[in-house]
């Protein structure tokens, strides 16, 4: 093989290494100080008991379905107000069937508790 067979490949190496430390450079040179941030409480005047980022207990599991349940229905039903009247009958029984699956959803939610807050 000849030199200049690896010729583009060590000038694409060259480019990538200087562009690596550019950006580096760059980064370094407009970086900011982070300190840690100094608020008061939050959530109503409130002391706040855990920190921002923490995750959230398991029991807003069922809350956070239920929720998505009706999000999923405004989702359907609003394009299907469009369309109704073209369609006719058969869309009115298609919602009514998927009304009736979302209250069976609820009623397994409150079966299961869903709903207690205690």
């Amino acid at each position: 093989m000849q030199t200049s067979d690896w010729q583009p490949v060590v000038v694409l190496l060259v480019l990538v290494v200087a562009a690596a430390v550019l950006l580096h450079a760059l980064a370094i040179a407009l970086r900011t100080v982070r300190e840690p941030l100094h608020t008061g409480p939050f959530s109503g005047g409130l002391e706040p008991q855990e920190h921002p980022l923490s995750r959230f207990h398991v029991r807003w599991y069922p809350v956070t379905m239920v929720f998505l349940a009706f999000d999923m229905e405004m989702l359907f039903m609003y394009p299907w107000t469009k369309v109704v009247s073209a369609v006719g009958t058969s869309a009115v029984v298609e919602m009514f069937l998927f009304l009736g699956v979302l209250l069976a959803g609820v009623g397994y939610a409150w079966r299961e508790g869903a709903f207690r807050w205690s």
